[in-house]
């Protein structure tokens, strides 16, 4: 396949996804940040690889957009490098939202494209993550693709990325995340300050 074919069929399965997501489970996951907002709780957001830059770029717009005070921990080189050689990789979610004193008024959102696998060994420290924000009675969110994994099964509300084509579900889960975050602080009961090229005449 060249790629003005892969082109071609890269966008249409884009406009496939976007035809299958679940509304429900969107709406669902705006309704809790905005009860996070309201009850003046906090938003945790969690990912690796390119979720942990989706994460520090939806901190960014969940606190300027939406008004809701975010944190993600990969923000933190310090913090995370010294978890990470002290405890290790899988403690390293869980050891931090303790230190943040995570509690049932605050929310925890993961970016992940397998939503963490404790079997398969796979975003282990996810899935002690979210146990802990179950035991403790945080709200849980996913966007993730694939069958949905851990997060999908504890979640309160998750969007899982429909795959439509096996050999882009990474990109297509990572693309899909970003859209559903911006789509999410751009909404008009979440939007609580205008963003620039919006409010420019």
């Amino acid at each position: 396949m060249g790629d003005e074919a892969y082109i071609q069929g890269y966008l249409e399965d884009c406009a496939e996804i976007a035809n299958k997501l679940d509304r429900a489970q969107i709406l669902k996951m705006s309704k809790m940040l905005i009860d996070i907002r309201s009850r003046q709780g906090r938003l945790f957001i969690l990912g690796v690889g390119g979720g942990a830059g989706h994460a520090s770029h939806a901190v960014n717009d969940f606190r300027k957009i939406a008004g809701i005070e975010a944190y993600t921990p990969t923000d933190n080189v310090s913090e995370l490098t010294a978890r990470v050689n002290d405890d290790g990789w899988e403690t390293v979610f869980v050891n931090w939202l303790r230190g943040s004193r995570l509690n049932r008024k605050d929310g925890v959102l993961v970016f992940s494209v397998g939503g963490g696998n404790e079997e398969k060994k796979i975003s282990v420290n996810l899935v002690m993550a979210l146990r802990y924000a179950k035991d403790v009675g945080a709200s849980i969110m996913g966007v993730v693709g694939r069958d949905g994994g851990y997060t999908a099964k504890v979640a309160d509300a998750c969007v899982i990325v429909p795959t439509v084509n096996a050999e882009t579900v990474t990109p297509h889960t990572e693309g899909f995340q970003a859209v559903i975050w911006h789509l999410l602080v751009s909404s008009p009961e979440m939007k609580k300050f205008e963003m620039k090229w919006e409010s420019t005449k």
